[in-house]
């Protein structure tokens, strides 16, 4: 098929629209780019998009199981020592600290909604 993908942005459903929107533009630095009506928001850092979807029928908060399992963002990163001392003196969950794997350094953290998010170098 001839196309070419100009942005892939994730879409995560979340039970409370702004107590998500605070967390990622507040704690994670993100910045609020729009917003729709009273369900749906997108959010942006350094030109990487997330869309917020407001969604009844999901539970306050998804069941984080096992650190290393179900992954719902992988962001790559620069200076990641220094992101995870600034991330672990706020108020986010830490799931996986930080670790060295064969692959790289990593941890991964929680948001409002229990998505996992895994920071990598």
């Amino acid at each position: 098929m001839a196309f070419n993908i100009k942005q892939i942005t994730p879409q995560l459903l979340v039970f409370d629209l702004e107590h998500a929107i605070s967390f990622y533009v507040q704690r994670l630095g993100f910045t609020l780019a729009f917003r729709y009506e009273d369900f749906y928001a997108g959010i942006e850092k350094d030109g990487h998009a997330i869309h917020l979807k407001k969604d009844t029928d999901a539970p306050e908060q998804k069941h984080v199981q096992m650190p290393n399992e179900n992954l719902d963002l992988i962001f790559l990163v620069d200076n990641l020592a220094t992101l995870f001392e600034e991330i672990s003196v706020k108020d986010i969950k830490i799931v996986q600290p930080l670790r060295q794997m064969p692959y790289g350094a990593e941890f991964y953290i929680a948001d409002p909604d229990g998505h996992v998010i895994a920071f990598m170098e």
